[in-house]
């Protein structure tokens, strides 16, 4: 079905934009950069993926998603040439910076193209299902080339050919899918400023502080974890790396299934609860150089951001204006990619000044600070269920 379609050519695009986080540490052996080059590295996808949102993300409103996503994918691609044909620094530089545009203009296209797409009897499935596609596509992309570097015998090549396949199934898919915008107006020549409606942001505030924690996790997660694995826990296999970073995103997956059962607007703070129980696991995991606390602190914390992200982009679509659908909820995956790229960075700048262990302790004490706050704020001034 359709919206299947959509849903499959979203995860695909998301699973490349995180292939390269096992595979880190191999090309830090093979081009000899440091820890902090790593979130740089990582940070320059993200800057790629707010650059599109900022300046493309109304861009499908406007043109129809399908010419969109198609673009997107075109640009999944060609992130996968580079790496597949890389070098050296700059190739790695410029498929991250692809990759983030493909992300860009994916996130908020795709989210309400799944929507849009949805059959009636899935219509209250239909965003659990546009935001599982993205987490689950960001989890995927680890497992996957964690596991392709642990046994096959050219793991910087094999698992960027086996991307290419997939995205070519999915520009397949794409073609086959009807467009769901009716009323084309074209493109200007000046890309418009992202908006969000004074009537969307009583529920858009909420969601963007709940996610921006949330989204602060995911970005240690898919930067340095593996770093953290090898230098503080003394486990190095890709394998495991991947697997530690996958159990976050798929946590992140099943806190979006429980939200259903705990409601949108109870999610949102509860959700900022289990990221400061997250972020507690993770700090005692980084003292005690314990990789079972971590992984329970990855599971714990990608729960909670699962359970925010959820509630926060299903309250923002349910209140968006159609025709301004994808133009706000690209706004709201700015606020999300801000967080996911800039704390990283200072993560990296501290490894370099303070060592990795008092970085990673200090993060995971501001992002801790981060979500109580949010839940207090949250629960003194709760969102109406009206808007």
């Amino acid at each position: 079905m359709p919206f299947a379609l959509a849903a499959y050519a979203f995860a695909v695009t998301m699973c490349g934009t995180t292939l390269p986080t096992p595979l880190y540490a191999l090309y830090q052996q093979k081009l000899g950069f440091s820890s902090f080059m790593v979130t740089v590295i990582f940070a320059v996808y993200a800057v790629g993926v707010i650059v599109a949102l900022l300046l493309l993300g109304q861009l499908s409103d406007s043109v129809g998603r399908r010419p969109v996503l198609l673009a997107g994918l075109v640009l999944s691609a060609m992130s996968a040439g580079c790496f597949l044909f890389e070098r050296g620094l700059p190739e790695l530089f410029a498929g991250r910076v692809l990759s983030g545009l493909s992300a860009g203009l994916f996130t908020g296209t795709a989210t309400a193209a799944v929507v849009e797409l949805a059959p009636k009897r899935w219509a209250t499935s239909a965003t659990l299902i546009a935001t599982a596609a993205n987490m689950g596509g960001l989890g995927s992309g680890p497992l996957l080339a964690g596991l392709v570097a642990q046994y096959a015998p050219d793991p910087l090549r094999q698992v960027f050919l086996l991307d290419l396949a997939l995205v070519a199934a999915a520009v397949v898919g794409v073609l086959l899918i009807p467009e769901t915008v009716r009323e084309r107006h074209g493109t200007s020549r000046r890309p418009r400023r992202l908006h969000v409606p004074p009537s969307v942001r009583p529920a858009f505030v909420p969601a963007a502080m709940a996610g921006f924690t949330g989204f602060m996790t995911l970005g240690l997660f898919a930067s340095v974890a593996p770093s953290f694995l090898k230098e503080l826990v003394g486990v190095s296999d890709p394998a495991v790396a991947g697997t530690v970073v996958f159990l976050a995103f798929a946590a992140s997956t099943a806190g979006q299934l429980l939200m259903g059962r705990v409601g949108v607007h109870r999610a949102l703070p509860w959700g900022c609860v289990a990221l400061v129980a997250g972020m507690a696991l993770i700090a005692s995991a980084l003292i005690a150089a314990s990789l079972p606390l971590l992984v329970a602190g990855a599971v714990t914390a990608g729960a909670g951001q699962g359970l925010s992200f959820r509630a926060g982009v299903t309250m923002v679509s349910e209140h968006s204006p159609p025709d301004r659908r994808a133009e706000i909820t690209s706004a709201l995956f700015v606020v999300f990619y801000v967080a996911i790229s800039i704390p990283v960075v200072g993560v990296g700048i501290m490894a370099v000044t303070l060592g990795l262990r008092p970085a990673g302790l200090i993060f995971s004490g501001c992002v801790a600070l981060l979500a109580a706050t949010t839940t207090v704020l949250l629960w003194l001034r709760p969102v109406p269920s009206n808007v």
